[in-house]
């Protein structure tokens, strides 16, 4: 009789398999209301080294890091129009505190702009104050209709940058830094995905912004993934918190903004990329663990010997956890950090002590082999590269292989129904179009140049659609 495999196969049902995988891999629980989540301490170590490496960009880019309240005054919203209808499905509002009514409800932060503007409107007084470039790190609520973990969640974890210049020029170039030189950096050579950098349809802009800049990813199933966003949002919270500043002419202007954020949708990015049926695949300049060295017997020159491989990795730069767990079967721990997606494996056993070697187990493109003990620290670096190459490699080539050019909107919705991406000409597809693609739970993405480079309008001539299905 077959063995049940440990994880239900991608290519019977894929959601059902992230759910497994999450489960699995202890990635994360559902909390006890609809639509939180716990999330478990791999999962959270994960979203720590995501926070490392996106923070010390943002850090570069020359934002330095606050932090502004949670509950935010109901009255906020109001003032910019488009802002607040945009958001208003989604909030959460407590109307009592201490046992009283309040005299006015908060709401529980949905995104910042509005807290951030009321004392922007203080800070800033002159040209000499600009740029202001802030980011936080916070948790934020949106009522969710249809959560799933990590993806759609009612809290969830994120940065949220908000800026305020001198001119339009340079908060739109701030804005495009953000994009391609944080996010796009981070999203390519660490995560190692594939993602596509353009701007948002009028209809799929940030409420309350001029122009948005997104950054798409092709998932295992074809779908799209919103990995991150980068707002322009012109003048318009400043008109509404009239944030203004002296000019070098003596003048009140008003500033010009920005505002970007990332989210822990990424962990769902990452699993949803890189994952396999055997479970996840971290890439590794993500991984918390890099190489797991195990002891397969509890024999104590075999646990003496996984300790100091343990201590020579790490000399080496490798990111290590050294497992002499020998309490618990050997198979039984191999599955769990082949689910857990850790790069390499280097197994130790008695028969390995007498020769000189040690198995190891590469994640990322299968298979091991026997290595020579004293090799192991000068190869593993190397090889965690070549690894990481991979899943970049195989995250293109699905892009490309799946994304087909097309110039009606039928082929668009046949193309996304099948699973993959379609480019048409954005003059062919028009608002019509996109309303069309709609009713077919097929949105536009993101709309490119050309040449495929980010577009300076929405109506730039050649300007092409890539139209999906997302989550």
């Amino acid at each position: 009789m077959a063995k049940a495999p440990v994880l239900t196969p991608r290519s019977d049902d894929f959601p059902r398999w992230y759910q497994d995988l999450i489960n699995k891999a202890e990635l994360a629980d559902n909390g006890p209301v609809r639509g939180t989540m716990v999330i478990r301490p791999y999962g959270y170590g994960l979203w720590e080294r995501m926070q490392q490496e996106l923070d010390a960009r943002i850090k570069e880019a020359g934002a330095r890091n606050a932090y502004f309240p949670l509950f935010i005054p109901q009255s906020y919203l109001t003032r910019e129009a488009e802002h607040v209808e945009g958001f208003a499905p989604e909030l959460a509002v407590v109307t009592h505190g201490g046992g009283k009514e309040l005299e006015e409800p908060v709401v529980v932060r949905p995104t910042s702009e509005t807290i951030v503007n009321e004392y922007f409107s203080k800070w800033v007084q002159s040209y000499r104050d600009l740029p202001l470039l802030i980011n936080q790190w916070a948790n934020v609520v949106r009522w969710e209709m249809r959560p799933r973990v990590f993806l759609r969640t009612t809290e969830f974890l994120w940065q949220e940058g908000h800026t305020a210049h001198a001119t339009y020029e340079d908060a739109r170039d701030y804005a495009a830094h953000i994009h391609k030189e944080v996010y796009a950096d981070f999203m390519v050579n660490v995560l190692g995905i594939d993602v596509v950098l353009g701007r948002k349809t009028a209809s799929e802009r940030f409420a309350g912004a001029v122009n948005t800049l997104t950054l798409e990813g092709m998932m295992g199933d074809g779908k799209a993934l919103q990995m991150g966003t980068s707002h322009e949002l012109g003048q318009n919270f400043a008109r509404a918190f009239n944030t203004r500043y002296l000019s070098r002419d003596g003048q009140q202007e008003l500033v010009w903004q920005t505002s970007w954020g990332a989210s822990t949708r990424m962990v769902g990015g990452l699993i949803m990329s890189h994952g396999d049926d055997s479970g996840l695949r971290v890439p590794p300049r993500l991984a918390p663990v890099q190489a797991v060295v195990l002891a397969i017997k509890g024999d104590e020159a075999v646990l003496a010997k996984v300790r100091e491989i343990g201590d020579r990795l790490t000399a080496a730069g490798v990111r290590v956890e050294v497992d002499d767990r020998t309490d618990t079967p050997f198979g039984r721990r191999a599955v769990d950090w082949e689910l857990k997606g850790v790069p390499v494996r280097v197994e130790v056993g008695p028969r390995d002590l007498e020769n000189g070697t040690a198995m190891l187990v590469r994640r990322i493109p299968g298979g091991k082999e026997p290595v020579a003990l004293e090799a192991l620290a000068a190869l593993l670096p190397a090889i965690l590269e070549e690894d990481q190459a991979l899943l970049l490699a195989q995250s293109r080539e699905r892009r490309v292989s799946r994304t087909s050019d097309v110039s009606t909107v039928g082929a668009a919705v046949e193309a996304a129904l099948a699973g993959g991406w379609a480019r048409i000409p954005w003059a062919d597809l028009g608002e019509e179009g996109e309303a069309r693609l709609a009713e077919h739970a097929v949105t536009v993405r993101c709309l490119l140049a050309e040449d495929g480079s980010v577009p300076d309008a929405d109506d730039a001539p050649g300007n092409v659609a890539v139209v999906a299905r997302a989550y």
